[in-house]
């Protein structure tokens, strides 16, 4: 790593640690929440996933599992064929790798190496829709992510590639963040004043 990489790192350091601290102390989260969870809602709308891969939220995240939660009863409504199911990542840290498993209120639960739940001894999932934290996004579907790197090579490697669409509060938009070349970009972003990605 030459002096210019290790600069761009402390600073992507110090702009997470900045993003994650305004996210935690927003004066209008529960306003906030409450439009982001019903831009999911409107989003999902006509969508013909019955697996989708979420998140359990950490450092002051917006929780997607309740929409999803509504979006998986709304389908037992309605005639389907097949039930949804919603997942979440359990990251193998040796391997660096994620998968899948199902979630639902009230699954038994256990940490992962990191210290983030995940659903102990679930079926192995394989999502069509992927929704993803952002601690920040930018122009062209970027985002910010911890920095480990684990979602895009998730993405990269997923056969078929999920659609991935990212979750943030308005307050984590990057207008002059430069996506390094192994970034990959998202298909949409939501956050709490509707679809920002694609505009």
């Amino acid at each position: 790593m030459n002096n210019s990489d290790e600069q761009r790192a402390l600073e992507k350091k110090a702009l997470r640690k900045r993003l994650v601290e305004q996210r935690l102390l927003l004066p209008d989260r529960e306003q906030r929440i409450n439009q982001l969870r019903q831009a999911m809602r409107i989003w999902l709308v006509g969508r013909t996933d019955t697996v989708i891969g979420a998140y359990w939220p950490i450092k002051g995240e917006f929780d997607p599992l309740p929409a999803l939660h509504r979006w998986k009863e709304d389908g037992e409504l309605i005639d389907q064929p097949q039930r949804r199911k919603i997942g979440l990542p359990v990251v193998d840290k040796v391997a660096k790798t994620m998968t899948f498993h199902a979630w639902y209120p009230g699954c038994p639960m256990e940490e992962d190496a990191f210290g983030i739940l995940k659903p102990k001894d679930t079926e192995i999932l394989h999502p069509t829709l992927l929704f993803v934290a952002c601690v920040g996004y930018a122009p062209g579907g970027y985002r910010l992510g911890y920095g480990g790197g684990f979602y895009d090579r998730m993405l990269a490697n997923m056969q078929p590639r999920p659609t991935a669409v990212g979750l943030s509060f308005a307050t984590g938009f990057l207008p002059d963040f430069e996506p390094e070349p192994h970034d990959v970009p998202l298909d949409a972003i939501l956050n709490d004043h509707g679809v920002v990605w694609p505009v």
